[in-house]
């Protein structure tokens, strides 16, 4: 029987391709203003990881804020609640529509947070009006309510449609997940997403902090998506992004994997996977 002395759970790598250690990432992180932890959201290793790097910054004596794609603009208020001791962890869940695995994969985080005091904030925009752009384009936000933009990245929002990640999502030829779709409009649905993720983290960034931003990799990978918006707010943000991945050797990093952020985190693709489902 042919079997390895060590079960790893992860592997971190270098955008080289250099294996590396949690205390160069965590050393990397204190001298940051922005990180984007890109994770795939089924994966546990990634959301256990992004706890233990808030928790260890917060025990660091750092200024720690947070950002979530997982929370959408219009639901701040009920996080604001939460936040102030206003309402029960258990009544924050049933007041707001949150992403079917928030019990399992979010909420240990924000109840850190929570209870140690460091700020959340929801920063992707209403999916109802990410749906408007993809079936319309952006001149589909024309109708939203002038009271309701505030939900949105200040329009209008430019596209650049040259950007590897959405040029390739244009060689598509199709909208994704949504049928009918066109290739152009699901891109732009993507970047509005992307522009009010930055915005949001652009406007609630405090001076000092370590902000840390959950989200899919997709949009912070090769430091476009997210990144490429908050970098056109002020390009002097110091910016790391974490991305995660799966491999079946856990030994090197693939090499479709190099560069796509300052550290990958690798897991292996045998890894129990937790019920991901947005609603």
């Amino acid at each position: 029987m042919v079997y390895s002395q060590n079960k790893p759970a992860y592997q971190l790598f270098t955008a080289q391709g250099k294996q590396t250690t949690y205390a160069k990432l965590f050393k990397a992180v204190q001298e940051a203003d922005v990180i984007f932890f890109g994770e795939l959201h089924y994966d546990p290793i990634a959301h256990w990881l992004q706890y233990e790097l808030v928790k260890d910054s917060y025990q660091n004596k750092q200024q720690v804020q947070i950002g979530a794609e997982m929370f959408e603009n219009h639901q701040q208020w009920a996080l604001d609640l939460y936040q102030q001791g206003k309402i029960t962890a258990e009544q924050f869940q049933d007041t707001v529509k949150l992403w079917g695995n928030y019990p399992t994969d979010y909420k240990p985080v924000t109840d850190f947070a929570v209870l140690n005091h460091i700020p959340v904030f929801a920063t992707n925009i209403p999916r109802s009006y990410a749906r408007v752009v993809a079936k319309g384009g952006l001149s589909g936000l024309d109708t939203v309510a002038n009271e309701r933009k505030k939900w949105i990245a200040p329009l209008p929002v430019e596209v650049n449609f040259e950007l590897p990640s959405y040029k390739a999502l244009l060689g598509t030829g199709h909208g994704g997940e949504m049928p009918g779709v066109q290739a152009k409009n699901f891109v732009s649905a993507q970047a509005i997403k992307d522009a009010t993720m930055a915005y949001r983290i652009h406007t609630t960034y405090q001076k000092g902090s370590k902000y840390f931003h959950l989200n899919g990799t997709y949009h912070s990978d090769f430091k476009e998506g997210i990144v490429w918006y908050l970098r056109k707010h002020n390009p002097n943000y110091k910016v790391l992004n974490i991305s995660t991945v799966y491999q079946d050797d856990l030994g090197r990093l693939e090499p479709e994997h190099k560069n796509k952020a300052d550290f990958i985190l690798v897991v292996p693709k045998t890894m129990t996977q937790t019920e991901y489902f947005k609603f």
